[in-house]
């Protein structure tokens, strides 16, 4: 959500119970200002929160000249005071999605371990060695964010431009979807490299526009369309929400007919690995 606009962000997702208290709203107003001019960001948005059993962990994300690689994450306990994340690597991916297990801590030098037993050349006569991985809750909170922003991430379809060099920008003139666009997972692309784009047929990709259509859209996500997404107008159907069923706690807003849009997360950070068996 687009610092700028919170506060109206999210009175139109708090009927997911995605909200803020007053006294977070207005730290927040303060601090995401300061935060834009400290790091030189072009825009900030208000990423959301994960839930700890001591402190939760609120989540702000500064943009640069390209919309999705200048992108630097930040968190913090009061709003107020924001500590830069770490890139998510894909060492460190592995190493979080071996060992760290359960609810956040609340605490980023809490350590996690796992235990392996390798027996040299498979031999069951070998001697056991004990195999100790740790990563603190620092590097989970970074992979986390990371994974969400990978698999939940949503923009309407023309809400950003691609340049022929690659710059990924926000599209000036995009008004919005139309009523009847808006409710159609084909028109909502997620906001991170297309993945999907490479299979499609040369018959599909010359129905595409290069500019707009280069991310991959919600209705080729497993479970196919609406299995990990539900779709709802909200608000006398004013309002375009999208939750999502692989991350609880994603929840995506569009005004149709205009440019407002954007998602926040608060959660507890664990994926629904059960949603294939829930379908």
């Amino acid at each position: 959500m687009d610092s700028n606009s919170l506060f109206y962000s999210l009175e139109l997702v708090a009927g997911s119970g995605n909200t803020l208290n007053v006294e977070k709203r207005t730290a927040l107003q303060t601090s995401l200002v300061i935060l834009k001019k400290n790091y030189k960001f072009h825009r900030v948005l208000f990423w959301g929160k994960i839930l700890g059993l001591k402190e939760d962990y609120f989540i702000a994300q500064g943009r640069g000249e390209d919309e999705m690689k200048d992108k630097k994450t930040l968190y913090s306990f009061n709003c107020m005071d924001w500590m830069l994340l770490a890139p998510a690597t894909d060492s460190v991916i592995e190493e979080v999605s071996k060992t760290a297990k359960g609810s956040f801590v609340g605490d980023p030098s809490y350590v996690y371990e796992h235990v392996e037993i390798h027996r040299p050349g498979g031999r069951d006569d070998a001697i056991q060695e004990e195999v100790v991985t740790k990563v603190n809750e620092e590097s989970r909170l970074a992979v986390t964010v990371h994974q969400i922003d990978e698999e939940a991430s949503v923009v309407p379809r023309g809400a950003y431009l691609k340049s022929p060099h690659g710059l990924v920008q926000i599209n000036r003139s995009f008004g919005g979807l139309s009523h009847s666009e808006a409710g159609k997972l084909d028109n909502f692309l997620h906001f991170s490299k297309a993945k999907n784009l490479k299979k499609k047929s040369i018959l599909e990709m010359g129905d595409l526009n290069p500019a707009i259509d280069f991310l991959d859209v919600l209705s080729d996500d497993i479970p196919k369309g609406e299995g990990s997404w539900s779709l709802q107008l909200e608000c006398a159907s004013r309002v375009l929400v999208l939750r999502s069923l692989l991350w609880p706690g994603l929840t995506f807003f569009h005004l149709p007919t205009t440019p407002q849009h954007g998602h926040i997360y608060i959660g507890d950070g664990r994926k629904n690995l059960d949603l294939p068996f829930m379908i």
